[in-house]
């Protein structure tokens, strides 16, 4: 989560509840030539855009998951989705996560190839790249997915600790395949 300073909110476009902030998005997006529905644009209460530098942060009750029909791909947004907008593009992106081979991986960057081949890609910090159409992302208003899934405290903290248990699992089974090898 990125700390939202006095000082960068000073420069900022804020703007707070579920309809204007769900405006203010989809008027970002559409700015940066980003497809429509690559951020879950409901339940956002507070909103903030600093346009000099491109930063931007949605805030929202309660961890949100989605699954896109299009790409059948499980997305964590974390109550915080903070990030650099600048046009077809994505960088320092914070409160993504992908569901990959039932790890979730931070996504970091997401970027709309230019010159326009319909692709977009995103990144990992570990190096690890997906590439997808670009009209898996598009979607028209009201069409969510299969699942769309808030999260109260209880089932952030179960799978927090269930993230946690995953991570030493994996860890301890590399560790003992090294010594095998």
């Amino acid at each position: 989560m990125t700390l939202i300073t006095e000082d960068i909110k000073a420069k900022a476009e804020i703007f707070y509840g579920a309809e204007i902030c769900g405006e203010k998005a989809k008027e970002l997006l559409a700015e940066m030539k980003l497809p429509n529905g690559l951020l879950p644009v409901d339940s956002i209460d507070e909103c903030g855009y600093v346009r000099e530098s491109g930063f931007f942060w949605f805030k929202r009750q309660m961890k949100k998951e989605f699954k896109f029909k299009s790409t059948g791909k499980l997305i964590s947004y974390a109550r915080e989705v903070s990030g650099y907008a600048e046009t077809n593009k994505i960088k320092k992106l914070s409160g993504v996560k992908s569901k990959e081979l039932s790890l979730w991986i931070s996504v970091h960057e997401i970027n709309v190839h230019d010159p326009p081949n319909g692709k977009i890609t995103f990144k990992a910090s570990a190096g690890l790249t997906k590439t997808f159409s670009v009209s898996a992302f598009e979607i028209s208003d009201g069409e969510l997915g299969e699942e769309v899934k808030d999260l109260d405290e209880q089932d952030v903290e179960e799978e927090d600790l269930e993230q946690e248990v995953k991570a030493e699992e994996l860890k301890h089974e590399v560790q003992v395949n090294e010594v095998k090898a």
